[in-house]
């Protein structure tokens, strides 16, 4: 006989309840956030007399270390259930506007009795996989602080050091930001010599036929901010000029261990041989769909996940298409990028994106459709781990494209 756990989760608490096949309570229960917390669920599914094996478990996230302790224990009917779906279903027990983590836990085990067929059950990525996907987030993570911190030291460049703003490849180079750092202010540029500017570029390979020309630009008479205004910035210019050196340093350090992690990853043909997808797109990619693929039962459950695809509104002789906004935003900013990126390399994305343009809101509409395309290609090769052919595709488009009468 099966039993339905269904965990409502917190930070400091879990508040869990266990139904049996008809639908009725048999133990209810909060533990906290701890190992006893932990080994206290446990022993109350040990004295209900249910093993492992017959406990089915229901929860709204699969981040958490509850979820990893389940899995230690056996417990291998683990079903993550979108919070979404929690929210739209809390009707079924009366008034829907009220909500306690009481009801949260036993409408999540009633979910599982009553619409475990439309469910997915859970299963963990491996090692490798896990850690490609914690260091492609924490590259978006850094990318983001990146972004911040250099539109900060853009605007104070602006109000009393522009001209730093013209040197070497802009604040996106790293040689420009160490010079910043090193010379945070208008007279230390202009006092330094050729050769000491020469010993500089050297350290941070510059190429040299360029140092003459970049030179002349940081002679060149620039609008001065009075001495009192450089007072006042330089010290901010100087400190995020070095938070943003150690930032750039740390993401391209970051990017050759996500590297080194995808070489090895027994996937990594499939991502990698996507146009456009680069070193860091492919492995993005990869994190997003994981290892197992009952996840993603068909392609539009991904497209789903990822937002490339709208949602429809249809009732009687009523039909509106919407923007689909609940999905994972990460994942639609990457399969974006991705599909930005491949009109570089693939010849029927270019083909695709020309003929729907003129239909699409604007580019972002334009390329989130082709992204859709992307997805849906992308789900096929993951299903059958194959790479990519263009050629192949083309053949396949060419085949199916009906004729015109």
């Amino acid at each position: 006989m099966s039993v339905y756990m269904g965990i409502d989760w917190s930070v400091k608490k879990h508040d869990v309840a266990f139904i049996n096949e008809a639908g009725s309570i048999i133990a209810r229960l909060t533990i906290p956030h701890q190992a006893s917390g932990f080994e206290k669920l446990n022993k109350t599914r040990e004295q209900l007399d249910v093993a492992t094996a017959d406990c089915l478990v229901g929860l709204e996230t699969a981040h958490n270390l509850l979820i990893d302790y389940l899995w230690g224990q056996g417990y291998e009917q683990v079903y993550v259930i979108p919070p979404s779906v929690v929210k739209s279903s809390r009707g079924r027990y009366g008034n829907r506007q009220v909500r306690t983590d009481e009801r949260d836990a036993r409408l999540l085990a009633d979910l599982l009795r009553t619409d475990l067929a439309r469910l997915q059950p859970w299963h963990p990525d491996s090692l490798q996989t896990r850690k490609i996907q914690a260091k492609v987030s924490l590259i978006h993570h850094m990318t983001k602080r990146i972004r911040r911190v250099t539109e900060r030291l853009r605007a104070v460049l602006l109000r009393y050091y522009p001209g730093a703003l013209a040197l070497f490849d802009g604040l996106q180079s790293q040689i420009t930001v160490a010079f910043i750092a090193q010379y945070n202010t208008p007279q230390a540029a202009q006092a330094i010599s050729y050769e000491q500017f020469v010993a500089f570029a050297r350290l941070h390979r510059y190429p040299k036929r360029w140092l003459p020309k970049q030179y002349a630009q940081l002679q060149k008479v620039q609008p001065e901010a009075s001495l009192d205004t450089v007072a006042v910035y330089q010290e901010e210019g100087r400190m995020l000029a070095n938070d943003l050196l150690g930032l750039l340093q740390t993401i391209r350090r970051l990017r050759r261990e996500l590297k080194a992690l995808f070489q090895d990853h027994p996937d990594q043909h499939i991502f990698a041989s996507l146009p456009g997808a680069g070193d860091l797109l492919a492995p993005s990619l990869l994190a997003k769909f994981g290892d197992d693929r009952a996840r993603f039962p068909t392609a539009g459950s991904v497209q789903a996940l990822a937002g490339t695809c709208p949602v429809t509104d249809q009732s009687g002789q009523k039909r509106i298409v919407k923007f689909r906004r609940a999905c994972d935003i990460e994942f639609r900013q990457i399969v974006q990028q991705w599909a930005r990126c491949s009109l570089r390399q693939s010849a029927w994305a270019n083909a695709y994106w020309l003929e729907v343009r003129n239909r699409c809101h604007g580019d972002n509409d334009a390329y989130r459709r082709l992204a859709n395309r992307w997805l849906a290609i992308c789900w096929k090769l993951w299903q059958t781990r194959e790479v990519y052919d263009e050629a192949y595709h083309l053949k396949q488009r060419r085949l199916r494209r009906k004729p015109k009468r």
